[in-house]
């Protein structure tokens, strides 16, 4: 089967390669003419570990190719993923508009049978959108499908996630659709799951939420373990014994961030109130995780007093270690509040950068790590980066005005921070 994929971001530029990886002849389309000349070069938009070496090496072999040619690209390949972005309204509400405008260069360019796939995070009842969205466009009456197949791909560990994933949703009102798509994934050794796409549609939705609920869980219960002078990564490792519950997604911090759970958490408490549906865990799931870092500025704020003047070195800016994605995430919010207070704030992330919004030019951006340290009164990790847990912390107390670490992502030990001198304050783990 030759593979067209619609959308070369995140997902859509793993899933190219990983069926290329596979086997398939995949082509990539986008309608960025510089995003399509770089991977054309072997260079990679985003950083995801071990992708862009995947993505050289298709590249060169001519298993993978990349088009800013719709019409050719839609025309050549019988089966079709759509990888386009479905950001956030202001509401809440996923914005369909390339997914739709997708479906419409499919309706109007094919010429013979198509399987349509969604990849894409979208909403409930998509598929039949995307169905009447083709019919509609289409200038001859050709018979295709379109499927639900939901990508499930942590950043960071996205290869590894690809190749071997821990299950497959195939949501289909066709057994045609099913069975392509079960021989395109035929290598795979985990469970594969056949449903109607509205069910796929809501396991993508409901696995987000749920994760996010876990985070955010954990998280308030932090604020209980200090005031109780208890260690929440004790409680966390005990809880997580319990196979029910299992180890993932309970360490506390400052909270979720990334492309994924925020949108997805907010479109899925959309479509329950748009179905006289109330959901209002996931209510206090946002709530909590909005809340989560002033948690932190308030120990900061405790400890030094006024922030006003005060030179605070942000470790961290990535939503999660082994990405440079700073979509919502908790570092511009603890930035945001920082700047608010009229503190000098200095930054360092091995790898991400702050976008050039002019909110952020009071923010000094660090080459090296101790650059940022320099001088800092207080030093806040929000990334969970090992080279963060390895720092030397003996020689960067003298490189600092005060000692003070405000550990956001619960990384170090509070005994050695301590032992060499530092006033020591994490989330809900201080001893």
């Amino acid at each position: 089967m030759n593979i067209l994929v619609i959308g070369t971001g995140y997902v859509g530029s793993t899933t190219a390669m990983v069926f290329a990886e596979l086997g398939w002849k995949v082509t990539g389309l986008d309608t960025d003419k510089h995003k399509i000349q770089q991977l054309e070069q072997g260079v990679l938009h985003f950083y995801e570990p071990g992708l862009e070496d995947m993505l050289r090496k298709h590249v060169q072999s001519g298993q993978i190719q990349f088009t800013t040619n719709k019409d050719k690209a839609i025309r050549d390949n019988d089966l079709i993923f759509i990888c386009v972005g479905t950001p956030s309204r202001a509401d809440g509400s996923a914005d369909m508009r390339y997914v739709k405008q997708v479906a419409e260069d499919i309706g109007q360019k094919m010429n013979g049978y198509k399987l349509v796939v969604t990849k894409s995070t979208v909403p409930v009842g998509t598929q039949e959108q995307i169905t009447a969205w083709i019919a509609a466009a289409q200038e001859q009456a050709y018979p295709f499908d379109v499927a639900s197949n939901p990508e499930f791909l942590r950043e960071g560990k996205a290869v590894a996630d690809a190749l071997n994933p821990d299950r497959i949703i195939i949501g289909s009102n066709s057994k045609r659709a099913a069975h392509v798509l079960q021989s395109l994934y035929q290598s795979a050794k985990c469970p594969v799951v056949i449903t109607t796409p509205r069910t796929a549609e809501l396991i993508k939705y409901a696995s987000n939420a749920f994760l996010a609920t876990k985070i955010s869980f954990v998280n308030e219960l932090a604020r209980l373990c200090d005031v109780l002078d208890v260690n929440v990564k004790e409680v966390s490792f005990g809880m997580g014994l319990d196979p029910r519950i299992g180890p993932s997604f309970l360490q506390a911090g400052i909270g979720y961030g990334g492309s994924c759970f925020p949108k997805d958490v907010s479109a899925l408490i959309l479509t329950a109130k748009q179905n006289s549906t109330e959901l209002s865990v996931l209510e206090k799931v946002v709530q909590v995780n909005q809340t989560q870092h002033a948690y932190l500025i308030n120990k900061v704020r405790e400890r030094l007093g006024s922030l006003a003047n005060q030179k605070i070195a942000v470790l961290g800016l990535a939503f999660k270690p082994d990405t440079d994605d700073i979509r919502e995430a908790p570092a511009l919010r603890v930035i945001e509040s920082l700047l608010n207070e009229q503190a000098h704030v200095t930054l360092y992330d091995p790898v991400a950068s702050l976008p050039a919004d002019a909110a952020y030019k009071a923010v000094t951006e660090c080459s090296k790590l101790e650059e940022a340290l320099q001088a800092a009164d207080a030093v806040i990790l929000c990334t969970e980066w090992p080279i963060f847990k390895n720092i030397d912390w003996g020689h960067m107390k003298l490189v600092m005005s005060q000692p003070n670490v405000f550990d956001g992502r619960n990384i170090l030990d509070p005994r050695d921070m301590r032992a060499n001198g530092y006033y020591y304050q994490g989330i809900g783990h201080n001893g």
